[in-house]
């Protein structure tokens, strides 16, 4: 496993926290496979943190592989996230 930053580090447990971004997500940007992130999981949490991860991912809620969703990725971006541009906040 090649050496991260803090930053890097902290960016990926963000990742592999989140249910929506796949495991093919983390490889595409930090060159990390699945076995490396569970490694980096294991060293920076708590022991009871990461079995619950382990257990979150391993169930049927996650879908931390691309194999597991329905439709195809085509991006790195939820389909529910808005775009920002002229969003405007209604006055009251």
């Amino acid at each position: 496993m090649k050496e991260l930053t803090l930053r890097e580090t902290d960016r990926i447990i963000e990742m592999a926290w989140e249910d929506r971004t796949p495991f093919e997500a983390i490889k595409f940007q930090f060159g990390l496979s699945e076995a490396d992130v569970i490694q980096l999981m294991r060293s920076q949490l708590k022991q009871s943190s990461f079995k619950l991860w382990r257990k979150r991912v391993n169930s049927g809620v996650s879908k931390k592989h691309l194999k597991k969703r329905s439709a195809e990725i085509t991006r790195f971006k939820c389909s529910r996230q808005k775009a920002i541009s002229h969003n405007k906040i209604s006055k009251r």
